[in-house]
């Protein structure tokens, strides 16, 4: 059976931000100055985002010194320069509601600062004063991470060697799960996080049924379906597929879920790995430079050595991108396409 892993740098990610100066200072000990690094940030500072500012995608690969690298992909910085994770701020507009943001800094080949840029982690508005409350340099690569690791959320049962669904909340290191391409396998970490559901971090439902699944799946938006096609549908030229939640969104039958908090868990084991999830088969965690900080520290340095998820050149399934989903329910053509 062939192994569901994509062919693809498995450290590349991709986030809307905004430039250093749309965002700016309007009332303050550095009024007038845009959004700079956190030794220059200054607490109780209010800043407000530009009328008519758009957010850029800007796309990196990770280092393994921790650096990322901004890639031919970014339309936003220039590709090959360095860029830094430099903090997560903390903004609080009139309402009371608190925003996290992460600061990342592009520097040039001299090491002097090119550029800034500001990812909020929830939206923010124009004309809204927003007052800076927190500076965290210690978990801000953390946080980061997290917008890479594939997570499911609480109340997704997981199906194990038994037979037996279990909600994955009452799952533990050491208990086996039955994966699709290698058997009965141990699980050696599991993860949670309770975060704002919104942006980046708000969950895509799946219906039951939507791809053939027993109850509601609840994921993050870049969790990855594996689908079998019986017909190539969509054009990739092979029947194995991975999918990403976020391309399947309809409105209906598949949607993103906003508001409120989300709890949200990571299974890792000695590989990457296919599970069932609700009765459909969907990844667990890759280990790799951008997902690295979650893990503690022993386990981590263990999963450094190992270097766990690494692609089977052979066995290969294919990464679907979004143009090959361009379609007005690529879930029900899917669906379709693996039960025919």
């Amino acid at each position: 059976m062939a192994q569901a892993i994509p062919r693809q740098d498995t450290n590349g990610q991709q986030l809307p931000v905004y430039r250093a100066a749309s965002f700016t200072v309007v009332n303050g000990a550095n009024q007038g100055d845009e959004l700079s690094f956190a030794s220059e940030l200054m607490l109780d500072d209010i800043y407000e985002l530009t009328e008519g500012a758009i957010p850029s995608a800007l796309a990196f690969d990770a280092l393994s010194d921790g650096a990322f690298r901004i890639s031919d992909l970014s339309s936003v910085g220039r590709p090959g320069a360095t860029l830094h994770l430099d903090c997560c701020v903390t903004l609080m507009p009139p309402n009371g509601e608190t925003v996290e943001a992460i600061i990342l800094v592009e520097v040039d080949t001299r090491g002097n600062i090119r550029d800034i840029y500001l990812h909020p982690l929830a939206p923010i508005a124009p004309k809204t004063a927003y007052s800076l409350v927190g500076i965290d340099r210690d978990h801000a690569r953390r946080r980061m991470a997290l917008i890479g690791c594939v997570s499911f959320t609480r109340g997704t049962r997981i199906t194990t060697a038994t037979g037996e669904q279990k909600p994955i909340e009452n799952l533990q290191v050491g208990d086996r799960v039955l994966t699709r391409d290698s058997g009965v396998q141990e699980i050696r970490w599991v993860g949670r996080s309770t975060v704002r559901a919104t942006g980046p971090f708000a969950p895509i439902v799946i219906k039951a049924g939507a791809m053939n699944n027993m109850g509601d799946l609840k994921v993050n938006p870049d969790h990855r379906l594996f689908v079998y096609q019986r017909e190539d549908t969509v054009g990739a030229g092979q029947a194995e597929i991975l999918v990403k939640a976020r391309y399947l969104v309809n409105g209906e039958t598949v949607y993103f879920q906003e508001g409120g908090f989300i709890e949200y868990f990571q299974l890792l084991f000695d590989d990457h790995e296919i599970i069932f999830a609700e009765g459909i088969a969907a990844e667990t965690m890759m280990v790799n430079q951008a997902t690295h900080p979650v893990l503690p520290k022993s386990l981590g340095e263990k999963f450094a050595r190992s270097q766990p998820g690494l692609p089977n050149v052979d066995t290969i399934a294919y990464d679907v991108k979004e143009a090959l989903l361009r379609h007005r329910d690529a879930a029900a053509l899917l669906r379709r396409a693996s039960s025919r």
